[in-house]
């Protein structure tokens, strides 16, 4: 251990600030100003901030406190969100790296390396999202699919546990989601003909509670033993192609106190060819919708039981995942929503209770795939638009070539939208663009692509491809939309001064106001960011986080978008802003 890392431990130590982290603070953080202690600013994932200090009025007073660079190398997709705790920040990196940072000075405390093994399979660059913290641990996922738990003052290592097979494709790239004393977490590696699951282990120790595959087949957990199968054998898949059916868990999940639910998204149906599956023509006996991949599950936290699900995507195609984040709110009349932006270009507002479609409408233009969506919630598909079956082919190599739009990566992908508790809205990060897509034949092999699908990304404009959208969840219109050059890749928040905050790939940071989205302040921090913004009170003054570090999934599939965007710097600065005390009244 360092001086400086030894003499901060023992600051902490002596002033109480290593007080444990408890589960009312991870259950009131959307209230608390002076700290940020769960992923989405709240585990509803909300990313609304009751701090009004910094407003439309004072935000161009708003200035650099200070900035931290993750140095080396390694640097590129930073999509971490910052968490603040007791004077201390901790951030992931990318290659799987946590650091803690004295939030006042900007100075680095300590820095763990996960130290990957060779031959680790992530789809979608080297990023990480983000920590969780609970008592005196901060706990992270690293690419070779585990997960590690480490002493918040020294860095140390307390458990580290398998989350499953790197070889096999797994992967672990999403922040860890603790309810009381579990702490839960996902899958990556959809793209490798993995099996989605969600875990659920001790807090304290590591050890697994309970499991939760997410394709229908799979046996789930409870305290060692076999508890329940997920759905019912071969209702909505062919015969063993649920073994290898995709549908990762990979952008973890949130928590809806008002139910006692966890809402896990879940990923792309293995392999993408959907012909495959039954899901390009259904036969009888099979529906083809391939359950539970493209959906969102309603899990008890006590046991890890479905208690709902809602399938945005059936007979899935395109690789539209079902993973975007699900957000907990109440409407304007005090009903329990639910709330979240497919991959696939429609916004649906869900009832809280029982996962039951309210309402859906697209949020990007030029959709393809579906002529909008039934009253059950169910897609109109135009099956013209389904990329051919390569067993039609002459050839049988090669099936008909369709342009689908939204693409692939999404009308919305990862990057996490915001609501406003002061307007009722949603602000939806969103790209506009549309794929080539054809299918190919294809057999699963352990630890190698299991996609059976080609694919080019086009832009669908040539002004622009990114959009934030206001979107109002309760007329389902779209109020306002802001548009970029490059396309959208990082997280949105809101706070009660009104103002919208987020990032653009070329590395404007922007304030927005909540109701007409006028740009009101910005700042160039360098390179493109992905990463999620935060806020929180210290010393009577508001400060304002981002990390900035162009990379991500874009440059490696975006097709004829990365090449149009290919000019764009990679980097890896944390950015910390501050509304100085004697500025704060000032217009």
């Amino acid at each position: 251990m360092n001086k400086f890392v030894a003499a901060v431990t023992l600051a902490l130590l002596a002033t109480g600030a290593q007080a444990q982290v408890t589960e009312e603070m991870l259950a009131n953080d959307a209230t608390m100003t002076n700290q940020v202690v769960t992923n989405g600013m709240g585990r509803h994932l909300q990313r609304y901030s009751p701090l009004e200090t910094l407003n439309k009025d004072n935000v161009r007073n708003l200035v650099p406190a200070w900035a931290f660079s993750l140095g080396g190398e390694k640097q590129r997709g930073q999509e971490t969100q910052p968490l603040v705790y007791d004077g201390i920040m901790y951030i992931t990196g990318s290659y799987s790296r946590l650091y803690a940072i004295d939030v006042k000075t900007g100075k680095e405390v300590w820095q763990y390396d996960a130290r990957l093994p060779e031959g680790i399979l992530p789809c979608c660059d080297v990023i990480n999202r983000g920590a969780a913290i609970h008592g005196d641990k901060v706990i992270f996922g690293t690419l070779d699919a585990r997960l590690v738990a480490l002493d918040r003052a020294t860095g140390d290592v307390i458990w580290r546990d398998k989350i499953a097979d790197y070889k096999a494709g797994y992967s672990y790239t999403a922040a860890p989601l603790i309810v009381g004393d579990l702490v839960i977490t996902g899958n990556s590696g959809g793209e490798f003909g993995i099996v989605g699951e969600v875990q659920a282990r001790n807090v304290d120790s590591g050890e697994i509670v309970w499991t939760r595959p997410v394709i229908e087949g799979h046996m789930g957990t409870l305290n060692g033993e076999e508890s329940t199968m997920t759905g019912t054998l071969n209702a909505t898949w062919p015969g063993d192609m649920w073994k290898t059916g995709g549908g990762a868990t990979w952008l973890g999940g949130s928590y809806d106190a008002r139910t006692d639910t966890i809402i896990m998204g879940t990923g792309n149906p293995a392999p993408w060819n959907s012909h495959l599956r039954d899901a390009g023509t259904p036969t009888e006996g099979n529906t083809g919708d391939n359950l539970y991949a493209a959906s969102r599950l309603g899990l008890d936290p006590a046991t890890g039981e479905i208690k709902w699900h809602f399938q945005s995507t059936p007979r899935e195609g395109w690789d539209y995942d079902g993973v975007n984040e699900v957000v907990a709110y109440d409407d304007r009349e005090g009903n329990m929503r639910l709330a979240t932006a497919d991959r696939n270009g429609f916004f649906y507002v869900l009832n809280a209770e029982d996962g039951g479609f309210v309402g859906a409408t697209p949020f990007v233009k030029d959709i393809t795939w579906a002529s909008g969506i039934d009253e059950t919630g169910r897609p109109i598909f135009n099956e013209d638009n389904r990329p051919g079956n390569p067993a039609d082919a002459a050839d049988g190599k090669k099936g008909d070539v369709v342009f689908s739009s939204p693409g692939f990566l999404g009308g919305k992908n990862w990057m996490p939208m915001a609501f406003s508790q002061r307007t009722g809205n949603f602000y939806v990060p969103s790209n506009e663009w549309g794929m080539d897509i054809w299918n190919e034949p294809v057999s699963y092999k352990k630890g190698a692509a299991y996609l059976g699908s080609g694919f080019t990304i086009k832009p669908n404009y040539e002004d622009h491809i990114g959009s934030l959208k206001a979107i109002d969840p309760d007329t389902l219109e779209v109020l306002w939309d802001v548009q970029n050059e490059a396309p959208l890749w990082g997280g949105v928040m809101t706070t009660a001064g009104g103002l919208v905050f987020y990032g653009t790939p070329e590395g404007e940071f922007v304030a927005l106001d909540d109701e007409t989205g006028e740009k009101l302040w910005s700042f160039q921090t360098g390179s493109g960011i992905v990463g999620q913004p935060i806020t929180w009170e210290q010393d009577g003054e508001q400060y304002v986080s981002i990390i900035s570090g162009w990379g991500g999934a874009v440059p490696l599939w975006g097709g004829e978008v990365a090449k149009k965007v290919s000019y764009l710097n990679q980097g890896g600065t944390l950015w910390t802003f501050r509304l100085p005390k004697e500025l704060a009244s000032a217009n």
